[in-house]
């Protein structure tokens, strides 16, 4: 890889991009960045709040912005994304131009099950599902979704995606 290569990790809330960040960016010895951390950081504000008080239009606008200054660092970094990251504006191109993607396709039961209702109302377009079930907003999520997600570099599917099956999958090139 490039020296300033990253790796970004896709999917869908709940499907383990964060925890497997930290646990992959552990292994290779890389600085790990949770993307909307980065961008509670540059705004001041949670996720929810920036949601609730300025709308999914101007998180976006953010997120694109901070994203772009996470893949112009001058270091290799692992980079979990938010769900919905890849989706909006070009967001997926400047991955796939600074980085390596790997794309973690975790069943939406999985998912469902992971996302107790806590957790879940704790995640804006999540909460957002009132009057749908939990596992019928991610599959919506999951089908307006999957069509950049399916451009990532790499795609790891099952239950538990692993640092190893990472790293199997980024093989010579990592």
């Amino acid at each position: 890889m490039k020296d300033r290569q990253h790796i970004y990790l896709i999917g869908l809330p709940g499907s383990g991009k964060t925890t497997l960040g930290r646990q992959l960016a552990q292994q290779v010895r890389w600085p790990f960045v949770d993307l909307d951390g980065a961008l509670e950081h540059d705004q001041q504000q949670t996720v929810s709040a920036i949601f609730h008080e300025r709308g999914e239009d101007y998180f976006r606008q953010v997120e694109a912005r901070v994203l772009r200054e996470v893949a112009q660092r001058p270091h290799r970094a692992v980079v979990a994304t938010g769900g919905g990251a890849p989706c909006f504006w070009d967001n997926l191109d400047v991955m796939l131009a600074t980085g390596t993607t790997v794309f973690l396709d975790v069943p939406i039961l999985e998912i469902a099950k992971r996302l107790d209702q806590s957790h879940a109302a704790a995640r804006p377009l999540l909460a957002a599902s009132a009057g749908h079930s939990l596992t019928d907003h991610l599959a919506f999520l999951r089908t307006q979704r999957l069509p950049f997600y399916q451009k990532a570099h790499h795609t790891i599917s099952g239950v538990s995606p692993t640092v190893g099956d990472v790293l199997m999958v980024l093989g010579k090139t990592f």
